[in-house]
């Protein structure tokens, strides 16, 4: 079975707006000044926690606070998690060609499964994936190894190739010894993408099946 496995905030989603929604309504209940949306995209990709770190930082708040604040953020996200958010061009083309091609596919993401599972249905595109790992199904998130893994053994593949926007993901990659492949458009933290170990990189998604599938050619 072949399989490719995508991240999803700043891969298949640009779920920033709604994120920086969400972060500033739980500033605003503290009675505290909101973010812009550069600096929360700048703060996504490790998972709800470190989101919440990071803000606590910016604005100078106690560290201690942080449990409460991912609780009220997550109320504020998961009841509204897709209204400011979009697909990026071209992904549901591309879903449709791997899944025409025969590909099996999955969903490995640092957004708690919930909201991750919710987006994917809101988006109608949830039918697309045989498994959905997010930040909170194991006990681990990326760039640990296990819920990548996860995912592949899911979808019953003895290799996948991942496609992701990050530093976490290109980490997680290279910890399963998958083939990474780089979306330049997500959340990405470096100034050079050069910077990012990965096998392929794309800024539109009608080139990623041919990169796909150069990419897996080369694990046989």
């Amino acid at each position: 079975m072949k399989a490719i496995i995508f991240d999803l905030d700043g891969t298949l989603i640009d779920s920033a707006p709604d994120i920086h929604a969400a972060v500033n309504r739980t500033l605003a209940g503290m009675g505290r000044e909101a973010l812009d949306l550069d600096t929360i995209r700048a703060f996504i990709g490790d998972g709800v926690q470190v989101l919440m770190e990071r803000v606590i930082e910016a604005r100078g708040l106690d560290a201690g606070q942080r449990d409460a604040m991912v609780e009220t953020f997550l109320g504020h996200y998961e009841a509204d998690p897709a209204t400011l958010t979009t697909l990026y061009p071209g992904v549901e083309d591309a879903l449709e060609q791997f899944r025409d091609e025969g590909w099996a596919m999955g969903v490995c993401t640092n957004k708690p499964e919930a909201p991750s599972r919710a987006i994917l249905k809101t988006f109608g595109i949830d039918g697309f994936f045989g498994a959905v790992v997010g930040g909170d199904t194991l006990e681990v998130k990326k760039p640990d190894p296990k819920p990548l893994l996860a995912v592949r053994d899911q979808l019953q593949a003895k290799q996948a190739v991942f496609v992701g926007d990050s530093e976490i993901d290109a980490a997680t990659a290279l910890a399963t010894g998958m083939r990474f492949a780089l979306f330049t458009e997500g959340y990405h933290r470096s100034e050079d993408v050069d910077d990012i170990p990965q096998d392929a990189r794309f800024s539109d998604y009608d080139v990623l099946v041919a990169i796909v599938a150069r990419l897996a050619d080369e694990l046989r």
